[in-house]
């Protein structure tokens, strides 16, 4: 094993193992085949790994983001949903995704005109359309700007500008931590149409119930509608995963619009019946309007 490698990896009986510190009393270890990319960008390491179980993933600062397993439950279910709900969504904003697993599904609708894809880090978005096929897909869709930003100084300033923003963040830490900040959330609103939505990702039910109480009292204080819906991705801690919709008009989904999408987790049934929230979640974060 390299030597210069991070403190993450370690070797057992001969075998890499990559090991994620979830926090203090669990660790989640990953047997890895070998290192496809390693390197160092201006925000943050950046490595792609063959593993055994989920096959080829992206790793930023020792955090699993992504797999040739599972990536696309998660992009699929922060894409389609929102193109469900809105119904004419022409210009996309996704503020994230350097894996393109977003951008790629948001391409799959043909009334949409333009995405936006604003990502901090490019060496991201190199990597994984190089590494990371499985994910990224062969994204060569002139309707997707890619523009190499921070998302906070981007969204601040637009106005009026979006049907549907995508927030597909990280986890709130190094450079996605102001991804969770109210004031991101309100310039978000700012730049969203009089009839637009966001989403976001909105961490693990079971294990991050803070992050995800104070992401739906944020948003919940600046659009009218929102709600909790989840999805089932096994690379994450716990498998079950919270995404949270802020809408200013339209909230129900149409499942019609999914026809002839070419989809491998989402279909009619999950469109309708994803918002079904366990009862511990809908103790906590019952649906609501504001007036």
């Amino acid at each position: 094993m390299n030597k210069n490698l991070p403190v993450y990896f370690s070797k057992q009986d001969g075998d890499l193992w990559l090991t994620e510190e979830e926090r203090e009393d669990l660790k989640i270890s990953y047997r890895i085949k070998e290192i496809l990319f390693e390197g160092q960008s201006e925000f943050q390491h950046v490595m792609v790994l063959d593993s055994y179980s989920f096959g080829r993933m992206l790793v930023l600062d020792g955090i699993v983001q992504t797999t040739s397993i599972d990536g696309y439950i998660y992009n699929e279910m922060i894409s389609h949903v929102p193109l469900c709900i809105h119904p004419e969504p022409k210009k996309i904003l996704i503020i994230g995704g350097g894996d393109c697993g977003a951008a790629k599904e948001v391409c799959k609708y043909a009334v949409v005109d333009q995405v936006d894809m604003v990502e901090i880090d490019k060496l991201v978005v190199e990597v994984c359309q190089h590494h990371l096929p499985e994910v990224s897909g062969p994204l060569a869709d002139s309707r997707v700007q890619f523009i190499y930003d921070d998302g906070v100084n981007f969204a601040e300033n637009k106005e009026n500008e979006y049907d549907v923003v995508i927030v597909d963040s990280s986890d709130p830490i190094g450079p996605a931590k102001s991804l969770f900040e109210k004031s991101f959330y309100q310039s978000i609103h700012k730049s969203l149409k009089a009839d637009g939505l966001m989403v976001c990702q909105s961490q693990s039910p079971i294990f991050h119930q803070e992050v995800m109480q104070q992401t739906y009292q944020r948003i919940g204080e600046l659009f009218h509608f929102v709600k909790l819906y989840t999805a089932v991705v096994p690379t994450y801690p716990g498998g079950l995963w919270s995404f949270t919709v802020g809408s200013k008009n339209y909230i129900n989904p149409d499942p019609a619009r999914l026809k002839d999408k070419e989809t491998h987790y989402v279909n009619k049934d999950i469109i309708e019946r994803c918002f079904s929230l366990p009862q511990f979640m809908i103790e906590q974060y019952p649906p609501f309007e504001n007036n």
